[in-house]
């Protein structure tokens, strides 16, 4: 009984003691580590972006996600000092954008107003940092940052790198000499453990409200109202509740009910918010329930939050004398619908639902047409469907006849955030429609996200891109539009109980969901990627060499330019003539056919490049261009070397092999050319040391090894100043040094080349490359190799025809 009585002890002890270390971290707030999970986790390992190319990392956060953290490495290295130096067209960018891809130069005039002087500080605190944390940042060495759930709401969260930025970024480019740079990042989300708790440390209490719906035929009603029914709170005291929207609403209304207060100077304050917690200084709509509702209309589908306190502005300013006011209420909360098909003031609008018709023939994801459910055009033919037939369906309120609404609602699923919606209205007589669109919820007058009225009256967001409009069309886009629910509210500003035959001709509506805006304009082609976890699809323009853009509607080369260049480029290569001629000459028929099929492949892939005309596939033509340009360099080397003929045909073979694999493989990094030389110089060398050992075999053989200490110093000697008095007589050396200076303006030439320089520098190159070729065979003097021997021959020629003589 002893041993058990000491071992309750004992384990009562132990207890206790658990206990008191539990109850010391509670209170040291360690505790809060286990409040929060870690939703996810991705480690994007290292990868290069690389001169004029976009890398695009989506994140997905959850409705209970507490934090988003994200850190980023690169290799990229500028100064506050340096990046004014730095063209925005080279300049390594990082962009930040809530819900859809980031697109800083979606215009001139958003590129024009792109600030990116500021360096990321590496964190965003407040609600003035939120506007900041969707904007553009040069790109960093290391960049940090954490953003909670006060600070930004579910949904999909996207990063975007870009290896320069403006008009030329899309352009097609004949060459591309920038740098790219290499990134890698960490990115996780964590998210809270209880569904009630909520905050950046899920320290803060959510608190439910307790609905019930009720349906006539007027509309819908959802009541919801505390499950405690009084709650009371103290200065610097909250309470939050969270309220599902489901669909499309007309108005939230929230109100406080059997309010009791202890001084008639305490306020009831509300402040709510879409999507994430709300606060004294982030807020969407804040009023004092204590005496009036705070209504608030048009409300997006969603969560809201809604958190009452009584640190208001007021409450503060009486803080000194009456700090320990007390407020107890009730919260109750209505949202007010229509009936189906109906919306406005009233519910005497009318909503359609339009529904998605997928294009045919299209292999690019999310390419679709949108029409109204009842009207969808069964053959898929049609692409737009008329107007007034709908509009007349409303039901007429007087009151509004001046301005009446039609509303349709459009959905871009999941992963289509990367396609881009494009609007058009088009009518024979003067438009009479504003338009105004919003996500999630209704678009009013006062709220929207975009709209059109005019030409000179439209939203100015760099994501809306307006075409073409005029009095009798409208034509716009919606650049990478978010993903969800998409309202458009035509307003209509005649009176609407003029008949329909009255009003002129029809309106025509054409909606659609597009990867490339335009179809790139026809000055490009439309193109899609993934982003980095190759879950979501983003589609952009490849343009050709004389346009740039997102769309390619910019002209960065005129037509004269172009045609300038283009003769530049392709006439340039008549300088192959030069040497192909020299080779012919002295009957070197390899030399001729190189040289000669080098220049005209030269000048058919320039054509081919320039946009003028492709004899052959733009692919095989750049391989047949830089592979015999790297042939005829390294055959001018070989043709200097007094090798003997199979000893050149085996090194022709070799370096065929060598130069087409040069050719195949990353054909226009400069670091060909010195490899291309190197060869080349290889090339020269076995052949003077072929010919060497050929020449000095019987040399080494007999009399070099009979030498005696003494005179070996000599014969190296003598057997130098032979070699200096050898390489005298093999070449001319005024063209030697011809050939130098015109090797070295074609090696300045290569290095200056930039994307925008390239035709003139390129055409330098050319005849450069070709003239000190030119030079070069030129420098090289015809050897006999035998002469003691045709001299010999030509002394018993002369005896022959001496004995031959008759005799008298």
């Amino acid at each position: 009984m002893a041993e058990i009585s000491f071992l309750v002890l004992t384990t009562l002890v132990v207890f206790s003691w658990a206990l008191s270390i539990g109850n010391c971290l509670q209170d040291s707030g360690l505790d809060n580590y286990g409040s929060f999970f870690t939703v996810s986790s991705f480690r994007y390992p290292e990868s290069q972006v690389r001169p004029y190319d976009t890398r695009y990392i989506r994140v997905d956060l959850p409705p209970w996600f507490s934090s988003l953290n994200v850190a980023i490495e690169s290799d990229v290295d500028i100064t506050a000092k340096s990046i004014s130096k730095i063209s925005k067209s080279l300049l390594p960018v990082i962009c930040f954008r809530d819900g859809s891809p980031p697109l800083p130069d979606a215009s001139t005039n958003a590129l024009e107003g792109l600030e990116l002087g500021q360096f990321f500080n590496g964190s965003f605190q407040g609600a003035e940092d939120i506007e900041i944390a969707e904007q553009c940042y040069p790109m960093q060495k290391n960049i940090s940052l954490r953003l909670t759930n006060e600070q930004i709401s579910p949904g999909a969260w996207y990063i975007g790198l870009f290896n320069g930025i403006g008009a030329t970024r899309t352009q097609g480019k004949m060459i591309v000499r920038s740098s790219a740079f290499s990134f890698s990042a960490n990115i996780s989300v964590e998210g809270c453990k209880t569904a009630t708790m909520w905050g950046p440390s899920c320290n803060q209490t959510i608190y439910p409200l307790s609905c019930s719906r009720f349906d006539n035929q007027t509309g819908s009603v959802i009541s919801c109202s505390d499950s405690i029914p009084s709650s009371c709170l103290t200065h610097a005291e909250t309470k939050t509740y969270a309220l599902d929207v489901d669909g499309i609403a007309e108005q939230l209304v929230i109100m406080a009910s059997n309010v009791k207060v202890d001084s008639n100077e305490s306020y009831l304050m509300c402040y709510a918010r879409f999507g994430a917690i709300a606060s004294e200084t982030l807020h969407d709509y804040t009023g004092d329930i204590h005496k009036v509702p705070l209504v608030v209309n048009k409300p997006k589908a969603g969560r809201w939050y809604i958190v009452i306190s009584l640190s208001g502005r007021e409450t503060r300013f009486v803080q000194g004398t009456n700090s320990g006011s007390r407020v107890c209420f009730s919260i109750n909360v209505k949202v007010l619908g229509c009936p189906v098909g109906k919306a406005g003031p009233n519910c005497g609008q009318q909503i359609y639902m339009l529904q998605a018709v997928m294009r045919r023939g299209w292999l690019t994801p999310f390419e679709s047409y949108y029409f109204p459910v009842n009207d969808a055009s069964p053959s898929g033919s049609s692409t737009v469907f008329p107007l007034e037939p709908i509009v007349s369906n409303f039901s007429s309120i007087p009151e509004l006849d001046t301005s009446t609404w039609t509303y349709f609602l459009m959905n871009i699923p999941q992963g289509g955030s990367g396609g881009h919606i494009h609007f058009r209205l088009t009518s024979d007589s003067t438009m009479q429609y504003e338009v105004y669109l919003r996500i999630g919820g209704l678009p009013t007058i006062d709220d929207w996200d975009y709209y059109y009225v005019n030409r000179t009256s439209a939203s100015r967001s760099m994501f809306f891109s307006l075409y073409n409009s005029s009095q009798e069309k409208v034509d716009f886009y919606i650049l990478y539009a978010r993903e969800g629910t998409w309202s458009f509210g035509l307003r209509q500003l005649i009176d609407s109980n003029t008949p329909a035959a009255s009003r002129g001709p029809p309106t025509l509506v054409s909606l659609s969901l597009e990867r490339c805006p335009r179809r790139c304009s026809s000055y490009g082609q439309c193109r899609y990627a993934f982003d980095a976890s190759g879950l979501t699809s983003y589609s952009f323009c490849s343009c050709d060499r004389t346009h740039g853009g997102f769309d390619c509607s910019i002209e960065i080369v005129s037509h004269q330019e172009h045609i300038v260049q283009s003769i530049a480029l392709i006439a340039s290569n008549a300088a192959a003539l030069l040497p192909a001629y020299w080779a012919l000459r002295q009957r070197e028929y390899p030399e001729w056919v190189l040289f000669t099929s080098s220049g005209i492949s030269s000048a058919l892939y320039h054509a081919c490049d320039v946009g003028t005309w492709c004899v052959l596939s733009y692919n095989v033509l750049q391989f047949m261009d830089f592979w015999l340009s790297f042939m005829a360099v390294v055959g001018t080397f070989v043709y200097l070397s007094t090798a003997g003929e199979a000893v050149k045909r085996t090194i022709h073979t070799v370096v065929a092999i060598l130069t087409a694999l040069l050719a195949l493989t990353q054909a226009t990094r400069a670091s060909n050319i010195i490899i291309v030389l190197a060869i080349g110089s290889l090339g020269l060398l076995i052949g003077f040391l072929v010919e060497f050992v050929t020449k000095y075999r019987s040399y080494c053989g007999s009399a070099g090894f009979s030498l005696n200490m003494l005179d070996r110093p000599r014969a190296v000697k003598e057997w130098f100043s032979n070699l200096i008095k050898t390489l005298k007589k093999r070449f001319r050396w005024g063209f030697v040094a011809a050939g130098l200076v015109a090797f070295t303006m074609a090696a300045i030439s290569f290095k200056v080349e930039t994307s925008s320089s390239y035709w003139i520098w390129h055409s330098i190159w050319h005849f450069t490359i070709y003239t000190s070729s030119f030079f070069f065979l030129c420098s090289k003097i015809a050897i006999v190799n035998n002469e003691n021997l045709a001299h010999n021959g030509a002394d018993n020629y002369e005896l022959t025809r001496q004995d031959s003589l008759p005799r008298n």
